[in-house]
């Protein structure tokens, strides 16, 4: 977590690691398990897209040289539009693909900048890109983009902003759809809507679970060295939708200025009872033996009880990334047991 010392950063704030042939367009081939850009999408014809701060980017032609926040990139090539350069979290974690990254064959992409603040312009500029895309926690503000640089980066190429906060899920999975056909993508591809039946089924199976374990507190929390948060569920997109389909949400208060998350010293991280917790799968949170060092920790109910899962809190917004989301945290739902405080 990133602290001022007037106050939190907004990447501290949300991220809380304490709370996300250079011009030709890479598409998927070879693979008949990915879906391919439809090859009948006029290229040379205007493009535009009206994006969720209501600002139209528009290109002369479909764009093909697409830079990415990581788990934008990996959500688009989920629907078969493949992006030039990324930035955000995608280095492995502990030898394991980033899970931000989706399906994405990162070595093949050119990263801006893994942190907070590292967006390289120059390396964005060589790119000679034609869109950028990212998401916002909340709108106007690009997730990922400083602040400081907008301006110049905006000058190279229209951009798109996503929003992901304070909606349902629905939202930006449906938008990222939009988004996708525009670009190319083939809604009618067998991967597409596998993938969209798997979410689909999943969905039902959480609301079942949820259902049969009325009373089961769930939490999602995320950590750093020095304090312990819990997020305000209404404001995050998959949270929200799982109250939707009747998961019981421990809701922590709206302490920060954005309304992210209610955050705790280590010494008072049980202030709320919990069944089962969702623990913030980013590289940024603390690492596992990092939290095991901390008796507060694992003295909690849920971990004691090895009630804890992993919380995908910047998943990808496709149906393909958020199908095994909804499919693991029914499972857990279902295993779990009402815990004593």
């Amino acid at each position: 977590m990133t602290v001022n010392k007037g106050g939190l950063s907004r990447r501290g704030l949300l991220s809380a690691g304490a709370a996300f042939g250079l011009g030709a367009l890479l598409t998927a081939c070879g693979d008949d398990k990915k879906p391919a850009a439809s090859a009948d999408k006029g290229k040379d014809k205007p493009w535009s897209f009206k994006d969720d701060r209501g600002k139209t980017a528009k290109v002369g032609h479909t764009p093909n040289k697409i830079v990415a926040f990581v788990s934008t990139a990996a959500a688009l090539h989920d629907y078969g539009i493949e992006c030039v350069g990324i930035f955000g979290p995608s280095k492995p974690i502990d030898g394991k693909p980033n899970p931000q990254a989706g399906d994405l064959d990162v070595a093949k992409l050119t990263s801006l900048g893994e942190d907070w603040g590292q967006f390289n312009v120059e390396k964005y500029a060589a790119l000679e890109p034609d869109l950028l895309i990212s998401n916002m926690f909340p709108a106007p503000l690009l997730w990922f983009v400083p602040e400081e640089s907008t301006k110049k980066i905006e000058a190279l190429a229209p951009t798109v902003g996503i929003d992901g906060a304070r909606r349902t899920l629905l939202d930006p999975l449906k938008r990222y759809t939009e988004l996708a056909k525009s670009l190319g993508a083939d809604l009618e591809a067998q991967a597409v809507k596998d993938a969209k039946a798997r979410f689909d089924k999943a969905e039902a199976r959480l609301r079942k679970a949820a259902e049969q374990k009325k009373g089961l507190k769930v939490m999602a929390v995320t950590a750093d060295k020095d304090q312990f948060y819990v997020a305000v569920p209404d404001s995050y997109c998959d949270l929200n939708y799982f109250k939707d389909l009747g998961v019981e949400l421990i809701e922590g208060k709206k302490v920060d200025e954005w309304g992210f998350w209610e955050k705790f010293s280590w010494e008072n991280t049980d202030k709320y009872h919990a069944d089962l917790i969702l623990l913030d799968n980013r590289s940024q949170t603390l690492p596992a033996a990092e939290l095991a060092k901390k008796p507060t920790w694992t003295r909690l109910p849920a971990v004691d009880g090895d009630q804890v899962i992993p919380w995908s809190m910047e998943e990808r917004y496709s149906y393909a990334g958020y199908a095994p989301v909804l499919e693991a945290l029914a499972e857990a739902i279902e295993k779990a047991e009402k815990l004593k405080a």
